[in-house]
């Protein structure tokens, strides 16, 4: 092999590349005017670090340095004058402590800085870990009013010393929060806190800042939130974590467990609500537009364990005479049907019951009857006292669905021959199965429309367990809360869509659900007339049988063991009532001799019917045509 060598010729491009590359270097270094330029500017920089730095301590130390006297009184002075302006003799009268006080249901904590609520923790809950628990705490959560000054400055009132004072009158305790420019002109922020009470009264106003307060500048009132976790599965509570308000004179709704930023118009009450509890702004006069905005936390459940979601709410607030004048509440409390429906301001609106009639069967039927129960039993017996009646009165469908099904299978031969004797006029096959049912009275639908009577019950109570507030923390048999799943072992890793524990009350009810799907299965299958395209019906009929215990094992894992439970009794109950039409209430002999009865009898079609016979008929006569013209 011939050695390679390096050549003139690459040795003079070498030469030529770094010669253009230094005279490009060389060409383009800074003069001095632009070294001095950039040297200033980084000075400058440096200062104005130094100066927003200064100034920041200021507002922390400046009331020590007043009432001690030490420092320089125009220093400090002057540079609480450039930060705040007429709202600097608030930074010299301020303090950097906090504020405390309680009621028999809360402990709030205000901060001097920004005047608004720093922690509030409800006294009377704690979490799936008996740590108390607390819906503002760690600076998670933030209360401003953003406006512009006449002198020219943007001011944030959460950045800003308020003065406080706090008076007593009986069971109500008065805060006032004041962001003053002097004893007779100021911004104030007054919280009334009453015994036995979530609510809060709460007005923000101004007295005398007409002339500080820019009118032309809009006027904005922000408040975030970012929701802690307090149930053992957070991506469960994720689930019932959403924001609600009301809107346009009564109306409600609700951003749903996805990310939302949207705008509303007449804004009432905005609610940042975490499953079983919630934290709620009411206004006396509705916003005339919000924008708000959620935001899922919680990616990966066993890395994000702190917070579900984060919240926003953006409203404009309006000047009346120059003056800040609103009149408004907090609720800080349980997401509870019966404390939220006792205000009588549509707060209830926060425990998703559902829409429609599901959510009217939760408020009128088991709302009342589940806390009947509950009142005088333990409410693990009252789901499955509530289960029994719930499928008592349900049970008289289930008799006519089993009904219909075993005269179905009854007249199944006679269906069979029907279609043998017109398979290739499938036309008059139908007209005369058609004419054979209605004799009989029998038919397919006769066993739907029981099974659709039962599914607004269904979907109401999957909707209800999750959501009471009774359910939460309530143990029963190896389940040490309701609310949320129950552990019989945990598993040392994480499975996909089923998590690392095994949840019994879910297999429970998955084996439940599969002996119910075989014995109804197998009612319906005998019942079905021999068809074309029949064998594959029943494999995916039989593949449901087991297809659906699997999903609900998986499913439900994470889920409510109330929910699990209740699933669990009521297929115990389905199975039992089954067991007891097929043995000792349906006789078929009976049943077929009624239908041989029946047939004999002229039937009486009602409009529908007759209206299907004849476009069937005329659909016949038409394909005999088109055969003629053949």
């Amino acid at each position: 092999m011939e050695e390679k060598k390096l050549d003139i010729n690459s040795i003079i491009g070498f030469v030529l590349i770094f010669g253009i590359l230094a005279y490009m270097l060389w060409q383009n270094q800074p003069t001095p005017e632009e070294l001095e330029a950039q040297e200033k500017a980084k000075q400058e920089q440096v200062e104005a670090e130094q100066k927003d730095k200064v100034q920041e301590q200021t507002l922390d130390v400046a009331t020590t340095d007043y009432a001690t006297g030490s420092g320089a009184d125009s220093l400090q002075q002057v540079q609480l004058r450039n930060k705040l302006g007429a709202f600097a003799y608030s930074a010299i009268n301020s303090s950097n402590k906090e504020t405390v006080v309680e009621s028999d249901l809360l402990e709030l904590t205000f901060s001097n800085k920004g005047g608004y609520l720093s922690e509030v923790r409800l006294k009377q809950f704690v979490d799936y870990d008996s740590i108390p628990i607390y819906l503002v705490k760690d600076d998670n959560a933030s209360f401003n009013i953003n406006f512009g000054t006449t002198d020219s400055r943007i001011l944030n009132t959460k950045d800003l010393p308020f003065i406080p004072s706090v008076t007593k009158n009986g069971d109500v305790t008065v805060v006032s929060m004041k962001l003053k420019v002097s004893e007779s002109k100021f911004l104030e922020y007054r919280y009334e806190l009453k015994e036995g009470d979530y609510m809060l009264d709460f007005t923000i106003r101004s007295q005398g800042l007409s002339d500080v307060i820019n009118n032309s500048q809009e006027i904005n009132l922000d408040w975030k939130l970012k929701g802690f976790r307090h149930a053992k599965s957070i991506s469960y509570e994720n689930r019932y974590t959403d924001i609600h308000y009301e809107y346009g004179g009564g109306k409600d709704d609700y951003t749903g467990a996805r990310d939302a930023d949207k705008d509303i118009k007449d804004v009432t009450w905005i609610g940042f609500k975490q499953h079983f509890f919630s934290s709620v702004l009411l206004t006396d006069k509705a916003f005339k537009t919000a924008h708000i905005k959620a935001e899922n936390l919680v990616k990966d459940e066993t890395i994000d364990t702190v917070y579900t979601k984060t919240f926003a709410a953006k409203m404009p607030l309006e000047l009346q005479g120059g003056e800040l004048s609103e009149s408004m509440n907090w609720y800080y409390g349980p997401s509870d049907f019966k404390v939220l429906n006792a205000y009588g301001r549509n707060l209830d609106e926060l425990v998703p019951f559902g829409w429609g009639i599901f959510g009217w069967i939760n408020r009128y039927v088991f709302m009342p009857l589940f806390g009947f129960l509950g009142g005088f039993m333990p409410y693990g017996i009252a789901i499955v006292v509530m289960t029994i009646l719930v499928k008592i009165l349900l049970s008289f469908v289930q008799y006519k669905q089993f009904l219909s099904q075993a005269k179905m299978k009854i007249l199944k031969p006679e269906l069979d021959a029907i279609r043998e004797k017109h398979k290739n006029n499938k036309m008059k096959a139908q007209q005369e199965t058609m004419a054979l049912q209605t004799k009989a009275g029998a038919s397919p639908m006769a066993g739907c429309l029981p099974a659709l009577i039962q599914l607004p019950v269904f979907y109401a109570l999957f909707q209800f367990f999750p959501s009471a507030f009774d359910l939460r923390q309530k143990s029963f048999l190896w389940a040490d809360d309701l609310s949320s799943y129950d552990t019989i072992a945990n598993i040392p890793f994480n499975i996909p869509f089923y998590g690392n524990h095994v949840s019994l009350f879910p297999i429970l009810a998955s084996i439940a659900i599969f002996f119910y799907m075989r014995l109804t299965t197998g009612q319906n299958m005998s019942a079905q007339p021999q068809q074309e395209g029949m064998p594959d019906m029943a494999k995916m009929m039989k593949y449901m049988m087991y297809f659906s215990p699997i999903m609900m094992l998986f499913f439900f894992n994470n889920y409510a063991s109330g929910l699990s439970l209740y699933y669990f009794i009521s297929n115990l109950i389905s199975i039992g009532i089954i067991l007891v039409i097929k043995n000792y209430i349906l006789d078929e002999d009976k049943i077929h001799a009624d239908i041989q009865e029946k047939k004999k009898k002229p039937k009486k079609q009602n409009r529908f019917q007759k209206k299907m016979a004849e476009m069937m008929e005329q659909a016949e006569k038409q394909k005999q045509a088109q055969q003629k013209r053949k």
